[in-house]
């Protein structure tokens, strides 16, 4: 096992931002930047035993920062918060007081704001372990930042095993009653960004979704997947009925839970044998394969656009604090946040 740091640039501001590498003994490299607690990149072999990127991103930090990244907001391997995904109108309320939240996505507020935890530096700590090396990230979002109450501590701990597991946990605390939700946002390509993730194969451990309306905001409903295009209780091609969709999958799949750190999906590609296994102790995944990644030049100067992507959002459900059948986001002082993503790569 072994974990490096280097300088990756720095921001306006004259802050310096740094990357971190972890690597095992079976040529799994990932790579994390403490700018929006990044995964810019992971390395895997394929069944020939030659590596690969099989996550969009960039290999400067000067594309991460740029106004062309800013306005097509991808969110490659960032981390999303206070609150990922979509809350209706920007606006919620506790206790009977109304909060309001920049609007940055149609009507909606998403993944945390115009600032939000994808665009800010984090502080971080390395630890380098005999079976696993360790990122550990911490922030301080303060009371009223993209509008959001109480002053909330923000820790993002990821740890590459020997075993080819990524963990990816997430702690939250709070002095004032808010709401929380976190994810990642990586897009996986297992290709090497070769081509577009519709050859790519997906069975998940869901039986629903949270349908929603045209602005992407739940109805509050559950639907059964069963005879619709979201059904990947057997293994399936992203690619068999996604043009069946208007903009492609997009939804939030509500696991089949029953302990922590359940099985939620595999995502496998059989040309190159590699897949990603996906475990989490969060209620949903968001399943977004990419329909508006702006046309960027990533890693080996491979062209990203529609497709070239897919991301798997481990999180709570969309709008759930203004969805009262949906798993409470709301975080209380004296309470923990507490979830646990496991991702494990492997090469058939």
């Amino acid at each position: 096992m072994k974990i490096s740091t280097q300088t990756f640039g720095a921001t306006k501001n004259g802050k310096e931002v740094s990357i971190f590498t972890l690597e095992n003994e079976n040529q799994t490299i990932v790579k994390i930047t403490n700018y929006g607690a990044i995964i810019t990149d992971i390395q895997t072999p394929d069944k020939k035993g030659d590596l690969d990127h099989i996550v969009l991103g960039f290999d400067k930090f000067e594309d991460y920062v740029s106004q062309e990244y800013i306005d097509g907001c991808p969110y490659f391997g960032a981390v999303c918060g206070r609150v990922a995904n979509r809350i209706k109108e920007g606006t919620f309320s506790i206790d009977n007081t109304e909060y309001k939240l920049a609007i940055n996505n149609g009507p909606n507020a998403l993944h945390g704001g115009i600032i939000g935890f994808d665009k800010v530096v984090w502080d971080a700590t390395t630890e380098e372990m005999e079976e696993a090396v360790s990122v550990k990230l911490n922030y301080l979002s303060v009371d009223g930042e993209e509008g959001y109450p109480g002053n909330m501590k923000v820790e993002v701990t990821y740890t590459l095993t020997k075993n080819n597991d990524l963990l990816v946990k997430y702690n939250a605390t709070t002095d004032q009653k808010t709401i929380v939700n976190l994810t990642n946002h990586t897009y996986f390509n297992l290709n090497g960004a070769n081509d577009t993730i519709k050859d790519h194969d997906v069975v998940m451990n869901a039986q629903a979704i949270t349908p929603v309306t045209e602005n992407l905001i739940p109805t509050g409903d559950y639907l059964d997947v069963t005879e619709t295009p979201f059904d990947f209780t057997e293994k399936k091609s992203l690619g068999l009925q996604i043009d069946e969709l208007p903009d492609g999958y997009d939804v939030n799949f509500v696991l089949n839970k029953e302990k922590d750190a359940e099985f939620a999906g595999t995502l496998s590609h059989q040309a190159t044998g590699r897949s990603v296994s996906v475990f989490t102790t969060q209620p949903g995944m968001q399943i977004y394969t990419g329909y508006y990644i702006p046309e960027f030049t990533g890693h080996d100067n491979k062209k990203y656009g529609r497709y070239m992507g897919v991301a798997l959002e481990t999180q709570h459900f969309p709008d759930s604090v203004n969805q009262p059948n949906f798993p409470s986001v709301v975080l209380e002082p004296g309470q923990t946040f507490e979830e646990l993503t496991r991702f494990h790569f492997e090469t058939k």
